[in-house]
């Protein structure tokens, strides 16, 4: 072991302490003292130092922030503080009940009103002051141990002012800007844009490898003490106010829009103040969380099974803007269909900035009597798809115009063909359309496909304009010196892509369906079909009798099938990524059939799994998973953030299980 030099470990801790405060005074209160030069000048210094002499490594320093080794998995950790999640109320009134309640039960009650972070929820556990472990929610009760990650998010302090032993409830967040970033970066890179922050935050978070965590520039408030030591002047905390005042002289990130209301129209002023803050927010929130203030209030008031009675979240609803509809565009898909778009002047919605929204078909921009050059009200479907709502028909000024669809298709110029049957939809009528062939193609390397990660759309089109492709099976003879003399790509791309190809072969027979694209046919029953079939030879061969015989498959679906397989060019198309070593037979490895006859939904982030590999699991067992919950859905598996698939499962009775309960029936 190399000597350290006197003075050297006294350096080392010296430079920590600055950096830690600097650290606190950038990221949490937002106040530096030094440029950004002076920081990166001592944490420059630190670096060498602990790198000469490795015995002065120190887990609370600053250098860990860059991220580790990657990990193989993550590990479960069982909370020792349950990590309930709030009942959702949506209208002033169910606020009103909740005050009426409350005031039913005790005393004078008061409220803490503060935003709802549209994050990802971790607890925070320190021991003697250090931060030791930090994890997902999961179901409440048991979640991922993503420390290493944690550790990477600058405004989680990693040594408190105290030596306390606690754990402490935050919301981990992608702040605005950052994720917007990201996606300029990916759309540059051909890569798929990440859908909101809050998806981008949750996926983040769970990577193996937490140098990428780092890179992200994750977030924090810390909302909540959970358990532990918190004394202010040697008496416990007596509201919740006092321990997020305490919180944050410890160095924790804590809200600064929060307040204490004594009733139901101080608390819904409140509310209504802060929806008219929310888009100059550099964070995304979904609303407004409403508890008793008082934390021996809340011990009178009890808890539910699984939610606390002594607090709501009032969700928002959908942001609706209103914006100018500059352009109407026609694109082509891989099926042929022509889908118009709205080319919108760029408004700020639910996050993210929006100049773009579907409107399906000739049939809804008809119903909705919506003209080019109208003030129309936009927002996001589920808070994610930008879509159009309605027209402002008063705000017109007499120089709108009608749109119509085009007569030839704007790809390939073959004429366009007008389904009755399906609300008005438009087909382009050539097989060869080169539009068609683009989506296709990324179709194909989609993630629920083939999953060929980094063959976005900008790569497509730039294979194909550069003659490399004319089909996908053509991707499987792609050379990564071909592939790295495209525009934006290089050595470590194509690499990287040329690698993606290369594994997507074992994706299986249930994906390559899927992937071929055949009209009608999803993952559910490119699944049941190889199920079926075994093998893609078979599936070739199979009739529209044997074909109905499959449940849930009626004429439409069976003919679609059939057909596809009747065209001599999709058959020749099959036989090339047999002969390009593509796995042509099912990996289903059936486990039983433990649950036939089910049929699941999966909603919300589960604690262990994503919920592709919950949905494998699944269908292994024998069950059936659907996208949308009905009156025949047996089970709803919720994780963390479930939407409204929950609550819809509760308004119908539907019975709603967490992970734990699902392994446990497939056991």
């Amino acid at each position: 072991m190399k000597k350290i030099p006197d003075g050297t470990r006294e350096r080392a801790e010296e430079l920590r302490r600055q950096l830690a405060y600097h650290s606190e005074r950038y990221y949490v209160e937002d106040s530096p003292e030094i440029s950004d030069y002076e920081y990166d000048m001592m944490y420059a210094e630190l670096v060498r130092l602990e790198a000469e002499y490795p015995s002065l490594y120190d887990p609370t320093s600053p250098t860990v922030r860059v991220g580790g080794r990657a990990l193989d998995k993550f590990e479960k950790h069982t909370h020792a503080y349950r990590m309930d999640s709030l009942s959702d109320v949506f209208s002033f009134e169910e606020i009103e009940d909740f005050c009426k309640r409350m005031e039913g039960q005790i005393e004078k009650p008061t409220y803490s009103v503060e935003p709802k972070i549209d994050g990802l929820s971790v607890s925070l556990i320190y021991e003697k002051g250090v931060f030791v472990r930090g994890a997902t929610r999961g179901d409440g009760v048991i979640g991922e141990d993503v420390t290493e990650n944690l550790r990477t998010v600058h405004s989680i302090p990693l040594k408190l002012k105290e030596p306390l032993d606690l754990t402490v409830r935050g919301e981990v967040y992608m702040p605005r800007a950052v994720f917007e970033d990201i996606n300029v970066q990916r759309a540059e890179a051909g890569q798929t844009l990440m859908a909101n922050p809050r998806n981008a935050a949750a996926g983040s978070l769970r990577q193996l490898d937490s140098k990428i965590t780092a890179k992200r520039k994750l977030d924090i408030f810390v909302f909540n003490f959970q358990g532990g030591s918190l004394y202010l002047d040697g008496r416990a905390p007596e509201t919740h106010a006092e321990t997020l005042d305490r919180l944050a002289y410890l160095g924790f990130k804590v809200l600064e829009m929060r307040t204490v209301a004594s009733s139901a129209e101080e608390i819904i002023s409140h509310v209504q103040h802060i929806g008219k803050e929310r888009e100059a927010l550099a964070y995304d929130i979904d609303g407004v969380v409403v508890k008793l203030d008082k934390l021996s209030q809340r011990v009178s008031v009890g808890e539910g099974t699984n939610t606390p009675k002594w607090a709501v979240a009032y969700k928002f609803p959908p942001e609706e803007k209103e914006t100018v509809l500059e352009d109407i565009t026609v694109a082509v898909g891989r099926t042929g269909v022509l889908t118009p778009t709205a080319v919108l002047s760029p408004v700020r919605l639910a996050g993210t900035t929006v100049s773009r929204a579907t409107l399906h078909n000739l049939d809804f921009i008809n119903k909705r009597d919506i003209m080019l050059g109208d003030t129309v009200v936009v927002r996001k479907a589920g808070d994610i798809i930008p879509e159009v709502v309605r027209a402002v028909t008063e705000k017109r000024k007499g120089l709108e115009r009608r749109f119509t669809m085009p007569t030839v298709c704007p790809s390939c110029g073959e004429p366009v063909f007008y389904d009755e049957a399906e609300a008005a939809a438009a087909r382009c009528t050539n097989s060869a359309c080169p539009a068609q062939l683009s989506r296709s193609i990324e179709h194909f390397a989609s993630k629920g496909a083939m999953n060929i990660d980094g063959m976005g759309p900008q790569i497509v089109e730039a294979l194909l304009d550069g003659k490399l492709i004319r089909d996908v099976s053509d991707l499987y003879t792609l050379k990564k010196e071909d592939v790295a003399a495209l525009e934006r790509m290089g050595e470590k791309s194509a690499h990287n892509l040329i690698n993606s190809i290369e594994a997507s072969k074992v994706a299986g027979l249930e994906r390559l369906i899927y992937a071929l694209g055949i009209k009608n046919i999803g993952e559910v029953a490119a699944t049941a079909l190889a199920a079926r079939y075994k093998t893609l030879d078979a599936l070739i061969s199979a009739t529209r009798e044997e074909l109905y015989e499959i449940e849930d498959f009626g004429e439409i679906t069976a003919d679609s099938v059939v057909n596809f397989f009747s065209h001599e060019p999709n058959v020749e198309l099959c036989r090339k990524l047999e002969a390009a070593g593509v796995l042509t037979e099912s990996t289903a490895s059936p486990v039983g059939d433990k649950l036939a006859g089910l049929t699941f939904v999966l909603t919300g982030t589960l604690p262990t799994m994503s919920r592709d590999e919950a949905a494998a699991l699944i269908k292994a067992a024998g069950g059936k998973v659907s996208g949308s919950v009905s009156s025949k859905t047996s089970y709803v598996v919720a994780g963390e953030a479930a939407g409204s698939k929950l609550t819809k499962a509760q308004s119908l009775g539907v019975s709603i299980i967490d992970e734990a309960a699902l392994l446990d029936m497939i056991k």
